[in-house]
């Protein structure tokens, strides 16, 4: 069984910085993306940024030049650093990792509320 745990969520303020942290347990074979997700309220969920196990990554366009997606295979791990945290940036922020033989796996959100 696949389980994400994130951390690092929390409340912070417009122009400041977070930095959330994915684990991923229980492989089930070789990974074929990690990534972040993220759902306002009202609103539906989005990409936000992905990792490949080769390292290649891809953002939205509202994050590029501000986020930055990484990734620690030894650890299992991915981290999202958030810089320049504007209030649209509010949401929460879903963990996500597909392998090749399975669909994919979320983790249970952790909160980021940027305020004005």
């Amino acid at each position: 069984q696949v389980q994400l745990v994130e951390s690092g969520g929390g409340l912070v303020q417009a122009g400041g910085s977070l930095t959330l942290s994915c684990a991923a347990s229980g492989s089930i074979g070789t990974r074929k993306v990690m990534g972040w997700y993220r759902q306002a309220p009202g609103k539906q969920r989005e990409l936000v940024a992905t990792i490949t196990s080769g390292t290649s990554t891809n953002y939205a366009d509202s994050v590029k030049g501000r986020f930055t997606i990484s990734g620690d295979n030894a650890k299992n791990t991915i981290y999202l650093q958030m810089n320049n945290l504007n209030p649209e940036d509010t949401a929460v922020y879903y963990c996500m990792t597909q392998y090749y033989i399975s669909g994919a796996y979320w983790g249970q959100g952790t909160q980021v509320t940027v305020s004005s």
